[in-house]
C-alpha cells in the first residue's frame, strides 16, 4: 500500500510553535517576508483546529491480523503498527524529514517492511528495508535518483522498481532482493520519464504488467519478460482511439488469479473508466461495471481472486463496492459508514479488507470489512482538539460558465450565527487533473466555524471524475476557459443571497496556486486577495524548469512551449506576464526543494509585485518541497493564513 499524502492537506497536528511575550517567533527553516507578526492570541484561538491526529492504513501483516498504519508523532508522519482493532499505535520509523510512503511488508515472512522517502521535499524517492529484529534501516537505491515504490513478486524473493538512476530522465525498471541490495539488476531500458510504472506480477512470477502513461487520457499497458525484459504492448490503439488505462497512483493493473488475464480500469468504448477484464490470449474486453455510471477509481482483486473491492468516483463521494469478479455483481456494504473511502488492501487470507475512511466530522481513521459477514470493524480512533459535531457539511453547487458548461462544485457554509452575507475563500485544487472530494477537512473548518466565512471548492474544467471529456476542456489552447470558469462563479457568488461578491479571497495549491495568480490577473476587480502556494507564475519557464522526468507529461496538458506558437500562446496568458494587472494583495508560499513548481517560479513572481508595489506577504520553507510536510512550518503556515485573510478579506 502507499501513503497517498492526502491527509497532510488537513491533518491535526500538534503546535509547537515558539510564542514570545506577544507574537510567535517562526522557526529556523523558514523565511518570511513581508508578514507581520503573528499575534499569540491568535494562536490561542486558532491552536485547536492544529491538535490531534489521523491514520491510514498501509498493508496488513501476511498472516498474522496486524496492521502498518501511518500517523503524525513528532514533526512528519511515522509508520506505526496496530496488533488489533482499536489497539495501541507502537511506533516503528522515527524519521526526521520526509515521511514512508510505498510501505509494505514482505509477503509470506512479514519480518521486515520496504517503504521509500525522499529528503526536504526533493522527490528524489529512495527505496529502504525495515527490518523487525533489529529496527535498522537499509538504503536499498542508489540516494541519489528517483526511485519508485517497489511492487512484490509473488514468491516474496523479488521487488520491481522504476528509477531515473541511468541519466536522470528516462524511468527503467530493475529487480532486486530487498534482503540483497546487491542482487539488484535493470530488466529493462525504456524512454519516458514518470509516466512509467510497474504494476503486478503474474501468478507465477514470470511477467510483469506495467503502465505507460502518455496524458491523463492516454495511457498504454505493457507485459515484460521477467527473464528477458522484453516487452508486449496488451493494449494497442484500435481506430486511433486514445484511451487511458489505469492510473500510476491507482487502479493500476492486476492479473488474474489463473494468469490469463488482467482486470484493470479503462476509458475505452466509454466517457467513464469502467473495470474491465482483459484475456491475454484474444485481447477481449469483459466489462464488469456498466451499471456504475461514474469513474472507477482504484480496485484490488481478493487473494483468491473471487472478488473484487472497488472505488467509485461519484460525483465527488468515493464509494467502497465489494463485486464478483467473473459477473460484475454487486454485494451490498450496509454497515459501511458514510464518509470518503481510500486506501483499499485486502489481507492474504482473503476474508478481510483494509480501508481508510473519513466524513466531515471524522478524522482519517483504518477499518476493516469482514467480507464473511460484511461486518466493519475500526482499528484507529484518532483524537481531535476540537468538538467535530458542529462541522459543516457542504452542499454541492453548480453553475454555467462562459460557454453554457455545467461546472460543480462544493459549498461550505458557515454556522448560522454568522448573520448577513458572508466572505467567501474560493480554493482551487491542483493536478489541473485532480478533484476536489468533501473528506474531513480539519485545520480549515477554523474559516467557517470562527471566521464566519464560506469556502467554495470548484471541480472546473479538467477536473478529473467528470468524464474523459471534461477532462480535456483544459488542454494546450483552450488553458483560458478553465480561468473563465472560475470568473463565471465570481458571477455566480453576486447571485447568492448569502455570499459577499464584495469579499472574494481566491487561493490554490500547485496547479491551484497557478489558478489564483490567474484569477488575480484576469478579475482583479472581482477580488479582494489572492493565496498562491507553491504556484506556476508561468507556464513557460515552468516546462523548462520542472524536473526532466515530469516534462513529457506536462507538455501534453499544458503543451509544448517548444513550439513557437505554443510558447507565445502561453507567454501571453502568464500571470507573471500580466502582472501590471494584479492590483490586490498576495500571498505566495513555496518549499525551497520542490522539483517540480521549482522555487523560481515564486521568487519571479514575488519581486514582479514588488517592482509594481503590490502588497505581497512571501514565506520560504528551506527544507520543504512540494508541500509543507513538517508540522511546525504547517503551524506557521496557517497561522499567517489566518493572519492574511483577516487583514484583506475580513476588513
Amino acid at each position: 500500500m502507499r501513503f497517498r499524502l492526502r491527509m497532510l492537506g488537513y491533518l491535526f497536528c500538534v503546535t509547537t510553535l515558539f510564542a514570545q511575550s506577544s507574537q510567535v517567533t517562526p522557526g529556523d527553516n523558514l523565511v518570511v517576508e513581508g508578514i507581520p507578526p503573528i499575534p499569540s492570541d491568535l494562536v490561542q484561538r486558532a491552536a485547536r483546529y492544529t491538535k490531534g491526529r489521523a491514520a491510514e492504513i498501509l498493508d496488513w501483516h501476511p498472516t498474522k491480523r496486524e496492521m502498518l498504519i501511518v500517523t503524525f508523532f513528532g514533526n512528519v508522519p511515522q509508520v506505526h503498527q496496530v496488533k488489533f482493532p482499536g489497539g495501541a499505535r507502537t511506533q516503528l520509523t522515527f524519521l526526521d524529514d520526509n515521511p514512508a510512503r510505498g510501505v509494505s511488508y514482505h509477503p509470506t515472512a512479514g519480518d521486515y517492511f520496504i517503504f521509500s522517502r525522499d529528503v526536504g521535499g526533493d522527490q528524489n524517492y529512495q527505496n529502504y528495508r525495515y527490518d523487525f529484529s533489529t529496527g535498522d534501516v537499509t538504503l536499498l537505491t542508489d540516494g541519489k535518483s528517483k526511485n519508485t515504490p517497489g511492487v512484490w513478486s509473488n514468491a516474496g524473493d523479488r521487488i520491481v522498481y522504476g528509477s531515473t538512476r541511468r541519466n536522470g530522465k528516462d524511468i527503467d525498471f530493475y529487480i532486486m532482493n530487498p534482503s540483497d541490495p546487491a542482487s539488484n539488476r535493470m530488466l529493462a531500458q525504456l524512454d519516458g520519464g514518470e509516466g512509467w510504472q510497474p504494476a503486478d506480477w503474474s501468478p507465477d512470477d514470470r511477467q510483469i504488467v506495467a503502465i505507460q502513461e502518455i496524458s491523463a487520457n492516454e495511457s498504454y499497458v505493457w507485459s515484460f519478460n521477467v527473464a528477458t525484459g522484453t516487452k508486449e504492448l496488451l493494449t494497442p490503439k484500435v481506430d486511433g482511439q486514445t484511451v487511458a488505462y489505469g492510473h500510476y497512483l491507482y487502479g493500476t493493473p492486476q492479473f488474474s488469479k489463473d494468469g490469463k488475464g488482467i482486470y484493470v480500469t479503462t476509458d475505452r468504448d466509454s466517457d467513464f473508466r469502467r473495470l474491465a477484464y482483459l484475456d491475454l490470449k484474444t485481447l477481449q474486453y469483459t466489462f464488469l461495471t456498466d451499471y456504475i455510471k461514474w469513474d472507477i477509481q482504484d480496485f484490488k482483486l481478493s487473494p483468491d481472486g473471487k472478488r473484487i473491492a472497488l472505488l467509485s468516483n461519484e460525483d465527488g463521494l468515493e464509494l467502497l463496492h465489494l463485486i464478483d469478479a467473473h459477473t460484475g455483481k454487486d454485494i451490498p456494504l450496509v454497515n459501511v459508514p458514510p464518509g470518503y473511502v481510500s486506501g483499499i488492501c485486502w489481507h492474504k487470507d482473503g476474508r478481510y479488507l483494509g480501508f481508510t475512511l473519513d466524513s466531515v466530522r471524522s478524522p482519517t481513521d483504518a477499518y476493516s470489512l469482514d467480507t464473511k459477514t460484511l461486518t466493519v470493524e475500526r482499528w484507529t480512533y484518532s483524537e481531535t482538539g476540537i468538538n467535530t459535531d458542529d462541522f459543516v457539511e457542504p452542499k454541492l453547487i453548480r453553475w454555467q460558465s462562459f460557454d453554457g458548461l455545467s461546472i460543480s462544485g462544493f459549498l461550505y457554509s458557515p454556522p448560522a450565527r454568522f448573520m448577513g452575507k458572508r466572505p467567501v475563500v474560493i480554493d482551487i485544487h491542483g493536478g489541473p487533473e485532480a478533484q476536489f472530494q468533501p473528506y474531513f477537512q480539519g485545520q480549515t473548518n477554523y474559516y467557517m466555524n470562527e471566521l464566519g466565512i464560506a469556502l467554495i471548492c470548484p471541480n472546473i474544467r479538467g477536473s478529473s471524475g467528470y468524464g474523459k471529456e471534461f477532462l480535456k476542456l483544459d488542454n494546450g489552447y483552450l488553458r483560458e476557459n478553465a480561468y473563465k470558469d472560475i470568473g463565471a462563479l465570481l458571477d455566480w457568488i453576486k447571485t447568492q443571497p448569502n455570499l459577499d461578491a464584495d469579499h472574494v479571497l481566491v487561493t490554490g495549491a500547485s496547479y491551484g496556486g497557478h489558478m489564483a495568480l490567474a484569477v488575480a490577473a484576469n478579475y482583479s476587480d472581482k477580488i479582494r486577495a489572492a493565496i498562491d502556494i507553491y504556484g506556476p507564475a508561468n507556464l513557460v519557464t515552468f516546462l523548462e524548469h520542472t524536473a526532466a522526468y515530469r516534462q513529457d507529461l506536462r507538455r501534453v496538458e499544458y503543451g509544448d512551449e517548444r513550439d513557437p506558437q505554443m510558447r507565445a500562446f502561453l507567454e501571453r496568458i502568464a500571470p507573471l506576464n500580466n502582472v501590471a494587472k494584479i492590483k490586490k494583495p498576495l500571498f505566495v508560499v513555496q518549499g525551497k526543494n520542490d522539483p517540480i513548481v521549482p522555487v523560481s517560479e515564486s521568487e519571479a513572481m514575488v519581486a514582479a509585485l514588488r517592482k509594481n508595489g503590490t502588497p505581497v506577504w512571501h514565506l520560504l520553507a528551506k527544507e520543504e518541497g512540494h508541500g509543507f510536510i513538517k508540522v511546525n512550518d504547517r503551524d506557521f503556515e496557517f497561522y499567517a493564513t489566518v493572519l492574511f485573510m483577516k487583514e484583506y478579506l475580513l476588513k
